[in-house]
């Protein structure tokens, strides 16, 4: 059995390796005798091979045998790479991925016979394809240059004193022993676990002796291309390499039999203890420590979120506590002076905010991850719903660098396949009628994340037909979603928000398994709002669409517009507030039961946010400060006692205790030691506002 933190390593290659080859298929639709390419698939699938027979995992070790095999086909030139073939390359990948759900139990047992039978046909019609390559042929120039550099003779490491008593006492017992040198991708990434999992499956067949270079310092990764063992086993030569070569990013295991000479007197120093095991080499010969064997050198550690946001929340504690200190100490000094205890405990309070600063930046890096693993998960499907379209398209994708708080990735996957699917279906034009309007058959369409200050701007471009506002007004209509009079109103910008509406789709009854039922825009502007981001839309018919997304690079701190309500303190996240404005009781006006105001010939429902909290100490003046808040295209101007400013505050739960309060979406803790709640902008629109109107004077 293998324990859970090797289960853990086996995932986490897997899924590495399960993204090489999904690239290197997409690369190889494009470049179909790259031998690089061929190569890297070929190399991924063999480690995937080696760890899953490893593990026990015989239907995946099996798949990717097959396309081991079909590759090996492939870069000796026997048979060329086709459309049909990467069809059915694509269906083992997806193969793979179930087979993954099924090792972490997300998923069911999977079939693999269907698509081990479509690789094995591929590979026994290698020699009908096309003929294989004769021996005098000229070899493609990486290898020849890789046969004109043959390798030099291996220098085995040396049996010293000790090892040879050892040997020969095993020889008696009916025990053989093996020089094993083993090689190791050049490119493993963690050598030390690779290491790990040969000294396993070899103390299994026997005892090793002897390693080079030290045993510690192999398990540790200290070492270049390969290492060398002496192994005492009852296995032949070839079980022992066979064992070894299956071991994932193993590229070569090369086993020799150790010849002794004439034997020396003196063995018993040798000889087997009570329980009839090998004595082992000393440490001052194979360089290992009674500790050693447990000594590991980790780099990384997989660490639950649930731990960050823990750590996140005493982070901000501290700074809660530092921001108290602070003005302790600006109270002492104004009341004692300046004297050494004053200046010590200045001292301590600056200490303690650059450290605890540094701390709450270190944790917010720990929590953030680069785009990538969202991005890389797009290229396949442009891929197949191209094909699927009979569309062509090139898929550019820029700044997968860029990182991103985990839970913000988490949130935005659906509405980028939303967008990106879309721009294909929507957007980009079939072939014939991109060159009819002197365009080239192919599309565009970009796929981008950069930052903006405290921002994170993710940007989806085709180069397609755009959007026309006048057809979106008239289908806007079409569909009962506002009266005529209303849509000629609308300005162009206004029109196309339009398309963000619950139901509203362009497709003129057409419903397929991509679009046609209009919930893909509302999704994308639901999600992004529930995260304090914004949607941008920006298009230009026959010239292309642009979707621009600003996120928050964290969801845990925000910056908000703090203001007060009688004796509390309310905080509205910044990126729902448009302005602030101050108006008098001549400004109020009255709609039925409702009040409203004008802001530039705009009629806006005004909340009075005191009454809705039933806030009795707020403040009733003729003067009153209100702020207006957006959410979509709806708009509400709240009234507030007083305005306090921006502030950068940490998003805590309301907790279990007091659940979903509605109105309030959570709190943060001020400087001074107060809570601070939260206004649930989005809900509070939703429910209170309207859609902006425009006034008429009379």
């Amino acid at each position: 059995m293998f324990s859970d933190l090797e289960i853990g390593v086996f995932i986490d290659e897997l899924e590495e390796k399960i993204q090489v080859i999904n690239d290197g298929l997409l690369a190889l639709e494009r470049d179909e005798g790259n031998p690089d390419i061929i190569q890297e698939i070929f190399r991924a699938a063999h480690t995937v091979k080696g760890s899953s027979g490893i593990m026990g995992y015989q239907n995946m070790a099996n798949l990717t045998h097959e396309m081991e095999n079909l590759f090996d086909k492939i870069r000796h030139g026997e048979i060329q790479v086709t459309s049909a073939m990467i069809n059915v390359l694509f269906e083992c990948l997806d193969t793979l991925k179930a087979l993954k759900e099924e090792v972490t139990g997300e998923g069911p047992p999977v079939d693999t016979a269907g698509v081990v039978a479509k690789i094995k046909q591929f590979v026994a019609g290698a020699g009908s394809d096309r003929p294989a390559r004769p021996a005098s042929a000229a070899a493609p120039p990486e290898q020849a240059a890789a046969v004109a550099a043959a390798p030099a003779p291996r220098r085995w490491l040396d049996i010293g004193e000790v090892e040879e008593n050892v040997i020969r006492e095993a020889e008696l017992r009916g025990f053989q022993c093996y020089k094993v040198a083993v090689d190791i991708d050049r490119d493993c990434q963690m050598k030390n676990v690779r290491a790990f999992l040969v000294f396993e499956t070899l103390q299994q067949a026997g005892e090793i002796i002897k390693s080079e270079p030290p045993a510690e310092d192999i398990q540790e990764g200290k070492y270049d291309l390969g290492f060398q063992l002496l192994l005492v086993t009852k296995e032949d030569a070839d079980r022992i390499k066979n064992l070894v070569i299956t071991i994932s990013e193993v590229t070569e295991a090369e086993v020799q039999p150790v010849v002794l000479g004439n034997p020396e007197p003196a063995l018993a120093a040798a000889a087997p203890d009570t329980a009839g095991r090998l004595p082992a080499a000393g440490p001052e010969h194979n360089g290992t420590k009674p500790e050693a064997a447990d000594k590991k050198a980790v780099k990384t550690v997989r660490v639950d979120v649930n731990k960050l946001d823990n750590l996140m929340n005493l982070v901000g504690e501290l700074v809660i506590d530092r921001t108290r200190l602070n003005r302790f100490a600006e109270i002492f000094e104004s009341r004692f002076g300046s004297d050494d205890l004053v200046e010590a405990i200045n001292e301590i309070s600056n200490h303690l905010g650059q450290v605890t600063g540094d701390l709450q930046e270190q944790i917010m890096k720990a929590r953030m991850l680069p785009v990538a693993q969202l991005f890389n998960r797009f290229p396949r499907m442009v891929r197949d719903t191209a094909q699927k379209l009979g569309k062509e398209i090139d898929f550019v994708v820029e700044g997968k660098e860029t990182e991103l708080d985990r839970n913000v990735i988490e949130v935005i996957g659906d509405p980028l396949i939303h967008l990106i699917r879309n721009a294909i279906d929507h957007g980009i034009e079939p072939a014939q009628e991109r060159l009819a309007a002197g365009k080239p058959a192919t599309g565009t369409l970009l796929l981008k994340a950069s930052y903006a200050e405290s921002h994170i701007v993710i940007t989806v471009k085709d180069d397609g037909r755009g959007m026309d506002a006048g057809k979106i007004r008239h289908k806007a209509v079409e569909m009962g979603f506002v009266d005529r009079e209303t849509a000629d109103r609308m300005s162009d910008r206004e029109a196309l928000q339009l398309i963000f509406r619950p139901g509203f789709s362009t497709k003129n009854n057409e419903v397929s398994d991509l679009s046609g039922r209009g919930v893909g825009m509302d999704v994308v502007n639901t999600a992004i709002e529930q995260i304090n981001g914004t949607v941008e839309l920006d298009t230009k018919p026959g010239a292309g669409t642009t979707i621009t997304i600003r996120l928050p690079l964290t969801l845990a701190i925000i910056r908000a517009l703090m203001v007060t309500l009688g004796n509390q303190v309310y905080a509205f996240p910044l990126t729902n507030v448009s302005e602030t404005i101050r108006i008098t009781d001549q400004d109020v006006r009255r709609i039925g039961n409702n009040e409203v105001i004008v802001v530039r010939d705009k009629i806006l429902p005004l909340v009075r946010l005191g009454r809705l909290f039933n806030c009795s100490e707020c403040q009733e003046d003729s003067k009153m400060f209100v702020v207006i808040l957006g959410s979509g295209d709806k708009r509400i101007a709240v009234v507030v006692d007083k305005l306090l400013g921006e502030q950068e505050i940490v998003i805590k739960s309301l907790g279990d205790y007091l659940g979903q309060v509605p109105g309030l979406s959570g709190a943060c803790i001020l400087g001074d030691g107060k809570v601070a709640l939260i206004v649930d902008v989005r809900g509070l629109v939703k429910e209170l506002g309207t859609e902006e109107v425009a006034y008429a004077a009379g």
